[in-house]
């Protein structure tokens, strides 16, 4: 038997192309992959355009480049051939502990290893002499084994950026995720002991299809028949008129608003992410006592990395276009070492099963042994879900009791403190007139066997749960060195105001607070906000219940959200952003008493304390471009599921532990399943939209940010977004034109 592991690295012995253009072949490959938009892996998803690199494009020619390179259902017999060897090489190399035995020779990078591996895959080369030279004759470093393949292939230097271009849209899931890999890879990803770089992916495919398909430089006729077909998308007309409709009618709620004349203190604050799920509950929960809500971003103004020293475990909880500036530890309020003890127990016991369940032979034994246990207890999570969640609750805290969670701040400098504390409270408009508790409540979702569960958390805590970042902004406000200095900014806080930190799982609607030590004056009113969050719970779960199309009522409402939230054979425990249309940046009385159907992010927003326009700077170029990113990518899932999406969750499977396919072999899926976007098979439930923009603020402010941010510039010129102002100095909407040019709003 030939030991692979041992093999020497592939050696040139001659060169077949001549002396290549270094920067022409540069300039190839960085062309290629500006339009590839990165796709997150599923341990935290994030939602992207999958048309990112072509928003330097008018919106309806971007749709009409989409068809032309990702739509593709007439490919090549070739191109065919040479992805299905492709996508069995990449799930080997990049599998994260799937497989049962790995791919050897990872170390050396995607283009060393497969290579060195390729002369044992007889269906690539087939035993011909000639090919089994080309692969001997290859250079050693990426770009040149590049430019020896168009070589080979015949592409001229005029046709090498589209055709690498193709190469990378032939197959996009696996080119975005070498996109995220390389470009947006949290630190855990960076670390990654297997690597790989866009030149390296690049080869890879050419050099595949050197052996599979040598006429390649067909692709290029056949893109050009195709994108000569395109015209402006047929939908582009029912596009435009959604948005219209959908405009008009938030227009007119708005302008029925009055200003509020005087304003008491409020029972409590609490500030809630601007996900669209949190516009209905924040609605339910006004109408239950004088509470006063708030809309900011889900990480809180925090860009950190959240540790924690039981699990060993660290990730970035803020938004994939900032960098984390600190990193905080969470400790528990048990002993470390008996919690990470009692910790690795549970995943020792996990992995055991997971390496038997996979393993070539046992699996056979293993359900000899277990077979009967393993019927009843399938048994018993298809038809009591709730009984089977609890069950395993409980096994799992007898081996590794849950522990709450207080962080360190230690690592972050008081003036750093500082700073986040004032930040945040300044952005959100909370600088005065505090209430004696005030709620920092991020969100997270919590369902059974589902492979896309990050997606339906904050994407602003980059695919996690909100909570770490709540308890840490808490913490900060409530130092009192950090209340001193704040004084000196003009921020002062009631020495009997108290932060707290909550979390809002959109699955259940449950509202969980985790209260440190609560002074005894504020113990009766923390428990009056418990109850009346719990009411909120009812109606915000009747009114999802009912968009879910499930016969609830008050009484049983909760019970069904919760049911489908623990049920492993649920398809659809929530609709999470489906929906999404809005982005609306403005106090909160001004949409207090409007039902805006769950369809707009709420960025609490007063321009009087913002001169400088320096908050709304923020808001617009970080949290309004993620709602885009959000925006989109339900949009394209809806208009092609296939080519922007991820397919039905039936039918689908897990590869690498990264993503999913469909089938036994396709594409890396690389958007959101259909279950997330339709309510049947054929019924759309997300409405094809761009996003709306909805700004209360003087329009002379809103142009000086929009004159200074490229990025605004782009999306608003290009009709990516929708901007409206409703102008406080003259109570006026206004919407603005791609030329950038605001005008009187017209029905």
């Amino acid at each position: 038997m030939t030991t692979i592991t041992e093999a020497p690295l592939i050696t040139p012995k001659e060169t077949t192309a001549p002396q290549y253009n270094r920067q022409s072949i540069d300039l190839a490959i960085s062309g290629s992959w500006s339009r590839i938009a990165p796709f997150w892996p599923l341990k935290n998803l994030i939602a992207v355009n999958p048309l990112a690199g072509f928003e330097h494009l008018p919106f309806h020619e971007a749709l009409v480049q989409g068809t032309a390179y990702f739509q593709q259902q007439d490919m090549p017999a070739g191109m065919q051939l040479v992805n299905r060897e492709s996508i069995k090489w990449l799930q080997a190399f990049f599998d994260q502990g799937q497989a049962s035995i790995s791919m050897p020779l990872r170390t050396r990078g995607l283009l060393k290893s497969t290579l060195q591996l390729f002369r044992f895959d007889q269906r690539l080369h087939k035993n011909d002499p000639d090919k089994i030279r080309f692969l001997e004759n290859l250079s050693h470093t990426p770009r040149a084994v590049i430019a020896e393949s168009l070589f080979y292939l015949g592409i001229s230097e005029a046709d090498q950026e589209t055709f690498l271009t193709l190469v990378l849209t032939t197959l996009p899931g696996w080119a975005a995720h070498v996109q995220y890999r390389t470009s947006w890879a949290d630190a855990a990803d960076e670390q990654d002991p297997h690597p790989v770089t866009k030149a390296q992916y690049l080869a890879f495919r050419l050099v595949l299809t050197c052996l599979l398909w040598p006429g390649a430089a067909d692709l290029l006729r056949w893109h050009r028949n195709k994108s000569a077909q395109q015209s402006e998308p047929a939908i582009l007309p029912s596009i435009i008129q959604n948005e219209r409709n959908y405009q008009q009618q938030l227009v007119k709620q708005v302008q029925a608003v009055q200003a509020p004349v005087s304003k008491s203190q409020p029972a409590a604050q609490l500030v809630f992410c601007i996900d669209v799920r949190s516009e209905p509950f924040r609605r339910a929960l006004e109408t239950q006592g004088h509470y006063e809500t708030y809309g900011f971003a889900g990480f809180f103004g925090l860009p950190v990395t959240i540790q924690n020293p039981v699990t060993d475990q660290s990730y970035a909880s803020c938004p994939v276009l900032l960098k984390p500036a600190s990193t905080v530890q969470e400790l528990p309020g048990a002993s470390v070492e008996a919690s990470r003890k009692a910790y690795k127990n549970l995943q020792g016991f996990k992995k055991l099963y997971q390496s038997l369940k996979y393993n070539f032979t046992t699996p056979f034994s293993l359900v000899e042994i277990m077979g009967w246990a393993s019927g009843a207890w399938m048994g018993i999570r298809t038809l009591f879900p709730k009984t089977a969640s609890t069950l395993q609750t409980g096994i799992q805290q007898a081996i590794a009791p849950a522990y709450p969670l207080q962080p360190v701040l230690d690592s972050i400098p008081l003036p750093q403190q500082v700073a986040f504390g004032a930040g945040a409270l300044k952005m959100m408009g909370l600088t005065q007139d505090f209430a004696p508790l005030v709620i920092f409540c991020g969100h997270g979702s919590a369902t059974e066997n589902n492979a896309y569960a990050t997606a339906l958390d904050c994407g602003a805590c980059g695919g996690r749960h909100g909570a770490p970042n709540a308890r840490i902004l808490a913490a900060i406000l409530n130092s009192e060195n950090v209340r001193k200095e704040l004084e000196q900014q003009d921020l002062f806080i009631p020495a009997d105001t108290l932060f707290l930190a909550g979390e809002h799982i959109t699955t259940t609607d449950e509202v969980l607070l985790f209260p440190d030590s609560v002074p005894p004056a504020l113990a009766a009113p923390l428990q009056t906000l418990q109850q009346d969050l719990e009411k909120a719970r009812k109606l915000n779960s009747l009114w999802r219940s009912r968009e879910m199309g499930l016969p609830a009522t008050l009484q049983n409402a909760a019970a069904l959200t919760e049911l489908r939230a623990k049920d492993w054979a649920e398809v659809r425990p929530e609709w999470g952003l489906a929906g999404n249309a809005a982005f609306i940046v403005a106090p909160r009385w001004l949409t207090k008493d409007i039902n805006l159907a769950g369809r707009s992010f709420l960025h609490s927003y007063e321009w009087e304390k913002d001169r400088d326009g320096a908050a709304l700077t923020t808001i617009l170029t970080a949290p309004m471009v993620v709602a885009q990113w959000i925006n989109a990518q339900y949009f394209f899932s809806t208009l092609d599921n296939t080519a922007f999406g991820a397919g039905s969750k039936v039918t689908k499977n897990i590869t690498g532990k990264i993503g999913s396919m469909q089938g036994n072999a396709s594409d890396l899926m690389h958007g959101l399943p259909l279950q997330s976007v339709y309510r049947s098979d054929s019924s759309p439930y997300h409405s094809l939209q761009r996003l709306t923009v909805l700004v209360h603020a003087p329009k002379t402010n809103i142009e000086r940010i929009i004159q200074a941010q490229e990025i605004l510039q782009r999306l608003f010129c290009n009709a990516w977004v929708h901007l409206l102002c409703y102008d406080p100095t003259d109570q006026q909407f206004y919407q603005l034109s791609q030329d950038l040019i605001f005008t009187p709003y017209k029905y």
